[in-house]
């Protein structure tokens, strides 16, 4: 898609200086296809795309073939005929309406027992359908990276579709945040609300605030205006950026939120040019691109104090389990040195966060670590009804200045509970406790918690084991992901008014009730790690590399986030690891480089289509140097009348996203599926029922007794903090071939369709889905492939390593090292570490890596692509009938 000259402007990025104090720092000199305001003119459209698809007759109804059902407007792209196309040839196996279908049902059928089930899915033997025949993911992904890939994303037309997130490109801010930042699930809003339930097509937003920068793009500039603080509507309190326009000469402006005309504050005046654009226009970040922040003033601040630096607070569990499986010794050991990289503000030394330790079991134990003791010294609070802090000074410490009391507490602590017996633990006491020593300190911060089993101890917030797979299937099935609130939903509270993120870190050898667990951490938007079984040589480095990295991450603390949007929309409904006590603010207690929120948008008026729909995020944080600071996101879209402009403006990848976080009701999902399906999908939207069903058979929405609780609960609660890049790999995993691959090339081979078809006896195949990494050996794999990789003869001498999943050796050939390449090339753009699982072909481990297979039918229930094609076509032939 070659959107307006796309890719053809030469990249202009200013320089970065380290602050703005001073907005006449930012200096770039005007783009030269760049006017004023920084997006497009008013109504600009996308280039047409091509001439329509062919059309099939249905009795008395016309429609197109199979992948692109519905009435196509103007503009559609016509896929090539032939094997990755999708209209067929005449006479092939499925030139019939929508396809012939596949005989009988699969086993399972569809969870949820939406409409459809086993009985639907049944019919006639018929010829076998041709896989290359149907609409390919990889092809989708392949043409974008081929048609975008490695081009510059210029952010300066409105509405324009970014390129897709598997796709490698570099973004020019010019008037709308990156698409790293904020991605739509359509690009077109409609005009009104009554095409906006014809259409189908949700609105949302998803926005990762504190998303990653890569190095060769510019960071945020900081804005400071000093006591006065950032220019502000009087009525909405937007924000001054790019679409606001200045009138009466520059003395007052117009609001692009709202229409209010403000007047511009005697310091922020500015003449404006023969075009009616300011004459520092490219010297202010806030008036010409789409992301930037501001110094906050003390108003934005608790109390109008400046607030403090904030804390890490590490609470580990030593009970039995924890001391017997090494974990304690391994969690000591790292902190010496990890703590040396905790984060700091960009051009300081050293970190200002300072660190504290709680040890606990069935109490707690808090510890003195202050820099003048030659001895750490322990204090316990046994009475964890009524939990407090018993000691402020010491406990919460520079790490620098106590570097060597706090190592002498991390060689002692292994030691000290190498002989208990207490297997019984707390955990709602363990917040509290962190949460308290927070407000003492008055400062917001992180608590650290590696927990191995469920809080069974007398104490608030005791868990009982209420897993009951009887209930799967059932109407009370729902109840097993209910958290069992009580003293935790005071506990979030306290959490998220403090400022205090709870990052938990699980060890479970059987059921310890995540859902439960997990409510604290998933509403102060913390992270959830689990282990399970966990044994040191086998699960230790990718805890430890998952403990390094999230302490080590870029993260903002004690967050709130406000979405403001033009008039004739609003923001309604709010999906993440956040907590909202009103309507409009979305609650953070940190705010991290991982964390994404999904925001839903309806009609309240129409909108206009010359002026289009403006929408921005504004969260207001602390830095971890303990400043306050406003980080502000714009984006412009446009809005149409026409079906057509919509759907061909719609991110299947972002859609996709929110699909997963919103679905409560699989029917309703699948009424929704089959009216998109049955209007009109543009070329990367042709792939969107692989992701549809790929998620109906997701360990969250499959019925299965086979699978835990804990797992379903787990896989539930990190899908609700993922971003888009996150959603799109696990719901499509890539399947790459390294058999065949140059060990010479750089590039990572291209993956193959994620089915067990594009498998082959011969090869070996990696498969990544962003949470763990599988490495299949066919029966039949080269004997100097193996021996190149594995240091063994052949295959039959591999059966000790598959019960050691993480083993690949690293050896001194072109081979080994390529493979190791490819593995960590691939570890850097995930959140979590991911564990490598090497798996034989037809040995019983096959089965966990099969269940990735996506193409194919589920494991645990849940239909193949094709099968699930067949019977949304079938649905969209009655609905068209």
């Amino acid at each position: 898609m070659n959107i307006g000259g796309y890719g053809q402007r030469p990249m202009q990025v200013p320089q970065s200086p380290s602050s703005l104090a001073a907005p006449q720092q930012f200096q770039t000199s005007p783009p030269a296809a760049m006017g004023h305001p920084p997006i497009s003119p008013p109504g600009q459209q996308l280039p047409s795309l091509g001439s329509p698809p062919p059309m099939t007759t249905i009795g008395s109804v016309t429609a197109p073939p199979m992948g692109m059902p519905g009435p196509p407007g103007p503009g559609v792209h016509q896929p090539p005929l032939g094997p990755q196309g999708y209209p067929q040839q005449p006479g092939s196996p499925m030139s019939g309406p929508y396809g012939a279908q596949m005989a009988g049902p699969q086993s399972g059928a569809f969870p949820g027992g939406f409409p459809g089930g086993p009985a639907q899915m049944a019919g006639p033997p018929q010829k076998k359908l041709d896989p290359d025949s149907i609409p390919s993911t990889t092809q989708v992904i392949e043409d974008d990276q081929a048609k975008r890939g490695g081009q510059v994303y210029v952010t300066n037309i409105r509405g324009q579709v970014p390129p897709l997130v598997t796709t490698d490109f570099t973004v020019q801010d010019q008037g709308n945040a990156s698409p790293r930042f904020m991605r739509c699930t359509t690009y077109s809003f409609p005009s009104t609300a009554d095409l906006a339930k014809q259409c189908k097509v949700p609105l949302a937003a998803i926005i990762k605030p504190f998303a990653t920068v890569p190095k060769n793009e510019t960071p945020l500039y900081i804005v400071n205006h000093g006591e006065t603080g950032p220019i502000r509507c009087n009525r909405c309190k937007a924000y001054m950026c790019p679409y606001m326009q200045f009138i009466d000469g520059g003395r007052r402006y117009q609001c692009g939120f709202c229409s209010c005309v403000n007047e511009v504050p005697v310091q922020y005046f500015q003449h404006l040019d023969h075009m009616g654009r300011r004459m520092d226009l490219y010297e202010r970040p806030e008036l010409s691109l789409g992301s930037y922040e501001f110094i906050a003033t003390l108003d934005y601040c608790k109390n109008n104090k400046p607030p403090n630096p904030p804390a890490y607070i590490f609470m580990i569990d030593v009970s039995y389990n924890n001391i017997k499986s090494g974990l304690v010794k391994l969690i000591c050991e790292e902190l010496k040195t990890l703590l040396d990289r905790l984060p700091k503000e960009e051009g300081t030394e050293t970190s200002a966060i300072k660190v504290g330790f709680v040890t606990y079991n069935k109490i707690l134990h808090f510890y003195n670590v202050k820099s003048a003791l030659a001895q750490p010294q322990m204090m316990v609070v046994s009475d964890v009804a009524e939990m407090f802090v018993p000691l402020l000074d010491g406990f919460l410490v520079n790490f620098q200045e106590s570097r060597a009391v706090i190592n002498n507490l991390l060689e002692q602590i292994p030691d000290m509970f190498a002989d208990t017996n207490e297997s019984e633990t707390v955990f709602s006491p363990v917040i509290q406790a962190g949460v308290e020593a927070l407000k003492a300190a008055e400062c917001s911060g992180k608590l650290f918690i590696f927990q191995s089993s469920i809080p069974t101890a007398e104490a608030p917030g005791k868990l009982k084991n209420r897993d009951d797979l009887k209930l799967v299937g059932t109407e009370k099935e729902k109840t097993l992901f209910q958290p069992q609130r009580g003293v935790y939903e005071q506990l979030t509270k306290d959490c998220v008014a403090q400022g205090c993120c709870v990052d938990l870190f699980l060890f479970p050898n059987q059921f310890v009730d995540i859902a439960t667990m997990g409510d604290v951490p998933s509403h102060t938007s913390g992270s959830i790690y689990k282990y399970s079984n966990f044994q040191v040589e086998v699960n230790g480095q990718q805890f430890l590399s998952d403990l390094r990295r999230d302490v080590e991450k870029s993260i903002g603390f004690d967050a709130i986030m406000r979405v403001r949007t033009g008039t004739g929309f609003r923001a309604t409904d709010f999906f993440g690891a956040i907590y909202m006590n009103n309507t409009t603010d979305v609650e953070m207690a940190a705010v991290d480089c991982d964390k994404a929120v999904t925001v839903e948008f309806k009609h309240d008026d129409t909108l206009s289509e010359e002026s289009g729909a403006v929408m921005q995020c504004a969260l207001l944080y602390t830095t971890i140097g303990g400043q306050r600071r406003l980080r502000i996101h714009n984006l412009s879209l446009n809005c149409s009348s026409q079906l057509s402009e919509l759907y061909k403006s719609c991110e299947t990848d972002a859609l996709i996203n929110f699909f997963a976080k919103s679905v409560l009701v699989l029917v309703i999902l699948l009424l929704q599926l089959r009216h998109l399906i049955s209007l009109i999908l543009p070329d990367a939207m042709k792939v969107f029922p692989v992701y549809m069903n790929s998620l109906l058979k997701t360990p969250t929405l499959v019925g299965s007794t086979e699978l835990s609780t804990d797992d379903r609960a787990f896989h539930r609660l990190l899908v609700n903090a993922m971003g888009v890049e996150e959603t799109q790999v696990l719901l499509y995993p890539r399947l790459i071939p390294l058999h065949t691959m140059d060990v010479s090339s750089e590039a990572i081979p291209a993956p193959v369709r994620c089915s067990e078809e594009r498998l082959s006896e011969s090869g070996i195949f990696l498969l990544e889905n962003g949470l763990c990494v599988f490495l299949w050996l066919g029966q039949a794999c080269p004997p100097d492939l193996i021996q190149n990789l594995f240091n063994v003869p052949s295959l039959g001498h591999l059966i000790t390593i598959v019960f050691q999943p993480t083993s690949l050796p690293v050896l001194d050939n072109a081979h080994s090292r390529k493979i190791h390449s490819i593995i960590s090339s691939i570890s850097q753009r995930r959140a979590t570490s991911m564990k490598l699982l090497i798996v034989k072909q037809k040995d019983r481990s096959e089965m966990l890596f099969r269940q990735h297979l996506v193409e194919d039918k589920g494991l645990h229930g849940g239909a193949s692509y094709m099968d699930f094609l067949c019977y949304v076509h079938r649905e969209i032939r009655q609905l068209l009938t």
